[in-house]
């Protein structure tokens, strides 16, 4: 709670600081409401106003996401700067459902022992060196990416995992071995979103955010064409970069194979529900890969799969189960959403447009060479201010969107090539969920991740620039 009393002295700093924060953003509120020039309308300076105050609490954090989310919908009832239809509307948007189906189909998943499955036998048939332990997590994470959505999901669930491989090789928090597996599995797993469509918020929110400015999208199939060059090089590129950063002290772990093995034996013969689970997760990917030809949205696909998991004869899960979902995820994207609605409707974006596309800047941006690594090394640097993922995207690619069509260029490839790199949080512990989720163990701090950042990063920025450049280009992808 913003201003809680804490026992120790950190505690009460980031007490303070969350009240000076968010006291700060009051106070900007009022000031953008009171001292706007007097020739923008009412609807506008509003909507500016509230744009503003969400953008700085999501962005800090001062307050719980999900309760920020709220205090805009509040204020855009309170100051009616649209009508109540046009404030709630994100909520009738398909990214919502995608969201919701996306996390019942987790619970489904979770449910059946397919993850523990496919990890023992990934770590029976690799594990006996530290290399093909290595190996074997950053592939796991990276297939799980297409049937489990959700970021913070796939992080938490490997959480027990590399634990357990921790306490069973014995290696204390300041070796190597340890480091490595912890900051692997962050990068692993914000790198796993890349590809899919589905496997990362930030992509999802692109796509609505296309359909709302330009009436333009990107179907499943043709998200991962575009991006999966990028994907694959950034999995080899980058955990390359980790490995040699947290070179492991000790190579082979003979008794950690033979006890995952053992499990593996232990676990036993492919259930039922098991085996539902996989045929509703093909079911759930055909559908998806094949959008262009059937016309369904993605969110189809996942509320039909969350649907078939909790049927009597179909499923395998009780449905009540399923209802467990986080709905602060929920309030979160449906507030954003609305208040792009908003930003349309009121027309404050018309006025923000102005405010940020001055000739020179057009100029610029009318030129793709340039325009595609201004925008990369624009969204990094943004990203590192604006830390959570939603935010980034749902206030920087509507200014993209507006320079690149002022500009001539695709708002579409501007828009990708400005999501894709606004998953790739290297750097700084807050930037994705899996960093936090990484990092809340305990067992590695940010200062672990800066070296190994540092160089992603970079790494991360030149894969980008040369993949547009190049296959981009020869596919018909360009701006």
């Amino acid at each position: 709670m913003l201003g809680m009393a804490a026992n120790d002295g950190g505690s009460n700093k980031i007490s303070m600081a969350s009240v000076a924060v968010f006291l700060s953003a009051t106070v900007l509120f009022l000031a953008v409401i009171i001292l706007l020039p007097e020739g923008i309308g009412w609807s506008e300076r509003s909507t500016i106003a509230i744009m503003l105050y969400g953008l700085i609490l999501w962005a800090f954090a001062p307050i719980p996401l999900d309760l920020t989310s709220v205090i805009v919908l509040v204020l855009l009832m309170v100051l009616r700067p649209v009508e109540i239809e046009v404030i709630l509307s994100g909520f009738a948007s398909p990214a919502v459902f995608l969201i919701i189906g996306g996390m019942m189909m987790a619970i489904g998943v979770n449910s059946t022992p397919l993850v523990r499955r496919m990890t023992y036998a990934l770590l029976s048939s690799m594990g006996r060196s530290a290399k093909g332990i290595y190996t074997g997590l950053v592939l796991l994470m990276q297939v799980q990416a297409f049937f489990i959505p959700a970021t913070a999901v796939r992080a938490s669930l490997m959480m027990p995992v590399i634990s357990n491989i921790i306490e069973e090789t014995g290696v204390s928090k300041d070796s190597n071995f340890n480091k490595l597996l912890y900051i692997g599995t962050a990068f692993a797993v914000n790198i796993s979103g890349v590809a899919v469509l589905t496997a990362a918020i930030g992509n999802i929110l692109t796509i609505e955010i296309l359909r709302l400015y330009v009436d333009e999208s990107v179907s499943y199939l043709q998200w991962f064409i575009y991006a999966a060059p990028m994907w694959l090089l950034f999995t080899v590129v980058i955990m390359y970069i980790v490995w040699k950063c947290y070179t492991p002290e000790v190579s082979s772990f003979e008794n950690l194979h033979q006890k995952m093995k053992k499990k593996n034996r232990e676990i036993g013969k492919i259930s039922v529900d098991e085996k539902k689970c996989i045929v509703i997760l093909i079911v759930t990917i055909i559908i998806w890969l094949t959008e262009s030809w059937h016309g369904y949205h993605p969110t189809f696909g996942a509320l039909l799969a969350a649907v078939l998991m909790g049927l009597p004869v179909t499923g395998f899960v009780e449905w009540q189960k399923m209802l467990n979902i986080n709905f602060g995820m929920v309030l979160l994207i449906g507030a954003t959403l609305s208040l792009g609605y908003s930003l349309i409707e009121s027309g404050a974006i018309d006025l923000l447009e102005l405010l940020v596309s001055p000739q020179i800047v057009v100029d610029i941006f009318s030129n793709p060479w340039l325009a595609i690594p201004i925008i990369i090394i624009l969204s990094h640097v943004y990203h590192l201010g604006v830390t959570n993922v939603s935010t980034a995207v749902i206030t920087l690619l509507p200014v993209l969107i507006s320079l690149s069509v002022q500009s001539g260029l695709d708002p579409v490839v501007m828009s990708v090539a400005s999501a894709i790199t606004m998953l790739l949080g290297f750097l700084l512990v807050v930037e994705t969920m899996p960093n936090v989720v990484v990092h809340s163990t305990g067992r590695v701090s940010q200062k672990d991740f800066m070296l190994p950042g540092i160089l992603s990063t970079i790494a991360s920025i030149i894969i980008m620039i040369a993949v547009a450049f190049t296959y981009w280009r020869w596919i018909g992808f360009w701006p």
